[in-house]
Formats: C-alpha cells, structure tokens, sequence
C-alpha cells in the first residue's frame, strides 16, 4: 500500500497545505465456505465498477529450481479456460466497453477489470472462470514462455540499468526466497513440464488463497447474490498453500560489487534491508525514503544533482514486502564524475540524517507529501479495491486501509533519525557499481 518515492514531484509546489482529511473508506466483507473471502465497497457516483482477485502468491512462493512461475501465470491465465476461447479473455472485457489488467509482486498477483457497473455480472463470470477453469495446456504454455522472454528483452536485458532489480536481489538475501525477481529465470520455464505447470495453478489459485475485491457502482445485496452463484461452488484447494517461513539473517558485513553493463554513465546503488510490511518502523522508512530521493524536492535531488551536480539523477525503489523489503537507491553520475566520487557524497547525506535528523520545516512538507499521497491512492476505484484487498491480506483487517493517515501521522522526527541509524548501516548494505562495458567487450 506504500507508496514508492517518486511521489515528491507531484506534490511540489503542493507543500505548505495544512493536514489533508480522508473520507472513511466503507465496505462489507464476507467469506464463502470455500475460503474465498469477498469484500465490497459501494461507490455510486459514476457507473463503473472495479472487480479484482488478488491470489496471495508472488515470487517467493515459488521452488528455487522453477522460479518465475508467478509472473509466468500472470500471463497464461489470459489464455482463456475450458468456456472462453484462447485470445477472447481481453476480448470479451474490451468488447464491453472495459479495460483489464494484471500484475505480480514478489508476495502476489492482482487482476483487475473495470467495467460499466451493468456488466459486473460478466466481470465476476470471467474471474470465476479464471479461477475454476484456466486453460493449462501445452499451446498456452509455449505462447506466453515467448511473450515472457520478449519482456524480459525489453524490461532487462535492452534497457540501460534494467538489471538493477534482480542483480541487487540476488546479493540483498542469502537464503529468502526474495532473492530472486519475479521475472524469474527463463532457463526454468524452459525446463518445467506441463504438470508443474498444472500443480501449481492447483495449489496457488484457489479460492481459499483470494481475495476478490467489487468497487463502485453496484448494490450489495445483489452483488453478494452474484458472488455466490459464481464462486461459491468452486472448491477449496486441497493441498497445504506453501508459505516460506525463512527469515533472512542479518547482514554485518558490506557487499560489493561491479556490473558492466551497456551504458556510457556510471551508476552507484546501495541497498539496505527493510523491516516486514507490518512492522511500524515501515512506515519511518517510507517516509526516510522519500526525504531522502523523492523527486526534485528530496535532500539528495537538491544537493546532488542540483547544488554539487554530482548526479544526473537520484531515485529509490522501496521495496515494501511481506517478509521485510529492501530499500534500494540509485544514482546515476554526471559527466566525468566517478562511481566512488558520487558514493563518497552519498554516504555524507546519509550520516548527515543519521546525526542531525530531519528539521522542522522538513518535516512538515514531508508530512504533506505523504498525506497526500495516501489520499490520492484512494481517489480512485482501482486505487480502493487494491487497497481493500492488500488491507486484509497482509495486515488481516481490511479496516487498515483507513487507518494508513493515522499511522504515518504518528511518525515523529525522531523516529525518522532512530530508523535512519537503525536500518541504513553502512556495513551491512550491498554496493554495485554499474560501469560501462570496456569497448573490446561490446563487439
């Protein structure tokens, strides 16, 4: 539900507003026999409804010798199932004036539709279908292992620094099963049969492991009434769901390392294990996170980029997660600026919060930057269902949701400090530096 700490620049010239209010969030939830558990949020002021299925699988519920799987059936379960042909799955909804979508973590896979409210009766259809009836077979499978390959072409392999993810995973964790993207490998794909295939749509995909989400324009007593002829007979799965129950070690010593990559500018990255998604601390370290590199208005922005010009740019991708995230930045160097250079003035900023805190006046425009970015999350149907269905999943009270505004509101300055020297230890981070790839190497 966090959000990453690109969010700054949208709120810039937002920072001296007084504490935003949030409408309460209302719902009803219910739970089927079978494990499904349905939560409504009734929203009439426009005819659209928002239907979603989050499944509680993501990456790190996948076996180290067949990893990707998870992403891999983000894909194939719009192949279709045994009463909607292949390729008619984004059809039918386009076709109802709809748009459709999907999405996977390293905790769970989300699919989503939004529809006129009218045709809400054919969005719960197609999810049940997706749920009792995917089509797993042989032609599917070969289909989407190439448009899987395509996108990591393009996500990772092609793109400058798109490897960023997946090499900072694989040294960030020694034994969690984070350490490894959801794109997961190819080569596993590649080498799983069409049974693994089918075991794990049995095991993971299963009524009792959903949460499907209805936002919008609909009446609750009929749309109960739907859910139920649509899932209610679907039956429970029948195998134990897996969940890791590794914990990762604490790291004590500083990893290292260097990348050659296509690229023509240097770029540093460090990143530092987070607490779980529950623990309270996450809430400090988001808010750290975009202190430190949300957008133009952030400390390392102003001063790297802008003041000393040491950097082209300066993000972060805070990775919130269910187990305990990592919070990765990365800069990317000015002309003629080496890697060390920009790390030495990295670390300076990041001592610098570690003993002087954050000031007042800071604080205050953080505060409004995250306030309001909680409350446009829930400006939207979509950014409602996914919120509702994230809600009860990790934290297992979909009442969280308004309750979001309360928690960062309780974050002190000297929270910020204390995670800050808590959870940014330099010797117990990864380093890589991305370097251009020598030219005899590029041929």
């Amino acid at each position: 539900m966090k959000k990453s700490s690109f969010l700054a620049l949208a709120f810039a010239g937002m920072l001296s507003v007084p504490a935003i209010a949030q409408n309460s969030i209302e719902f009803k939830e219910f739970t089927l026999d079978n494990g499904l558990h349905v939560i409504m949020h009734k929203d009439n002021t426009t005819p659209i409804v928002v239907t979603s299925v989050l499944y509680h699988v993501g990456s790190k519920n996948e076996d180290p010798e067949r990893t990707g799987f998870a992403h891999f059936f983000e894909h194939l379960l719009f192949e279709g199932s045994e009463n909607i042909g292949r390729g008619e799955y984004m059809k039918k909804i386009q076709s109802e004036g709809g748009t459709l979508n999907a999405y996977t973590s390293n905790d769970i896979t989300y699919y989503y539709e939004t529809l006129p409210s009218n045709k809400l009766e054919i969005a719960l259809y197609m999810e049940s279908e997706r749920m009792l009836h995917a089509k797993i077979d042989q032609i599917g499978v070969d289909t989407q292992r190439e448009v899987v390959k395509e996108e990591k072409r393009q996500r990772y392999d092609n793109q400058p620094y798109g490897t960023i993810l997946p090499e900072t995973l694989l040294r960030a964790y020694s034994e969690h099963p984070y350490q490894w993207a959801p794109i997961g490998s190819l080569d596993h794909l590649n080498a799983a049969s069409l049974q693994e295939f089918m075991d794990f749509y049995k095991e993971f995909y299963v009524p009792n492991n959903a949460t499907l989400t209805i936002a919008g324009d609909i009446d609750y007593k009929q749309t109960e009434e739907w859910v139920k002829e649509y899932f209610a007979d679907i039956p429970k799965g029948q195998k134990e769901i897996y969940r890791p129950s590794i914990v990762e070690p604490k790291k004590t010593a500083e990893i290292r390392d260097v990348i050659y990559d296509n690229i023509q500018i240097p770029a540093v990255i460090q990143a530092y294990n987070l607490p779980p998604k529950t623990d309270k601390d996450s809430y400090a370290m988001d808010m750290l996170s975009t202190y430190l590199t949300g957008g133009n208005s952030s400390l390392m922005t102003k001063e790297l980029v802008d003041k000393q010009q040491k950097a082209l740019a300066v993000a972060a991708i805070p990775l919130d997660l269910e187990d305990g995230g990592i919070f990765i930045m990365y800069g990317i160097a000015n002309m003629g600026v080496q890697a060390e250079d920009l790390e030495k003035e990295i670390d300076v900023l990041i001592r610098q919060v570690q003993q002087e805190g954050v000031s007042e006046e800071d604080f205050q425009k953080l505060q409004n930057i995250i306030e309001n970015d909680v409350v446009s999350g829930n400006s939207s149907l979509d950014g409602i269902a996914g919120n509702l269905a994230q809600s009860y999943v990790f934290y297992g009270n979909t009442n969280q949701i308004n309750m979001e505004l309360e928690k960062y509101r309780e974050v002190t300055r000297d929270d910020l400090k204390r995670v800050a020297n808590k959870y940014l230890t330099l010797d117990g981070r990864v380093v890589l530096y991305y370097l251009p790839k020598p030219a005899e190497s590029k041929q």
